[in-house]
């Protein structure tokens, strides 16, 4: 079985030799970049099991990249991990509505550091719950294997996480799923006061299913669920 790979990006030749030093030892692949637009095409030649992204990044920063990542076919499923000397909550809510994994604050552990990849990387190494191939509802049509969604013939696009979201939901039809529940399985985080990123991903499901927009309902003071009817 080959070894995982991992894409460091960090624009601080000293830490991206610590970062290596650490990864190989633990028996990691491993491929660097050290500004944003290198990034994007290593993460598209080389196909990364995981991405460790810094914040502050020359040209576009990682906020950026991690946004044209996730909405990339083909490379937006890759995993990333968000790396930073910032601590604000700003930056972590951000990061987490982004679809960013995890978050890690320097100066690190590299041993924390190194544990958290191990479980990203279980995470995302984990069979999908088996559904049902596809769903339907009136206009409305989810492939579960495709990961793809369809109003009345057309195509949305959404994120690799708004489309786990969605799934989580439906899955569930007529189950309230709380806020922390969705942050738990969707994100798998345990961050406590980002309840507002859900927030921010049901609106922006809402928006992108137009006239089916009421099949996600708000449980006020509790979360949200998909309506069955």
């Amino acid at each position: 079985m080959s070894a995982d790979k991992i894409l460091v990006v960090e624009d601080h030749h000293d830490t991206i030799e610590l970062l290596k030093y650490n990864l190989i030892s633990s028996g990691y692949d491993v491929v660097t970049a050290m500004d944003g637009h290198k990034a994007l095409e290593q993460a598209r030649n080389e196909n990364p099991d995981l991405i460790l992204l810094d914040l502050m990044l020359p040209g576009i920063d990682g906020l950026e990249v991690c946004r044209r990542l996730k909405q990339e076919v083909g490379i937006q499923h890759i995993p990333v991990i968000m790396l930073t000397a910032k601590g604000e909550e700003v930056d972590r809510v951000v990061g987490l509505e982004l679809g960013v994994d995890d978050y890690i604050v320097k100066p690190f552990s590299p041993r924390e550091l190194v544990l958290r990849i191990k479980a990203v990387l279980r995470r995302s190494h984990e069979p999908e719950p088996k559904r049902p191939g596809k769903w339907n509802r009136e206009g409305l049509t989810v492939d579960f294997e495709a990961h793809t969604v369809e109003c009345d013939g057309e195509l949305v696009a959404l994120t690799a996480t708004e489309f786990k979201l969605f799934s989580e939901l439906l899955q569930h039809e007529g189950k309230v799923r709380t806020r922390d529940h969705l942050l738990d399985t969707v994100w798998d985080t345990h961050f406590e006061g980002y309840s507002r990123t859900v927030d921010t991903h049901i609106r922006r499901l809402r928006q992108k299913l137009g006239p089916y927009a009421d099949y996600i309902e708000t449980v006020r003071g509790v979360g949200y669920r998909f309506k069955h009817i």
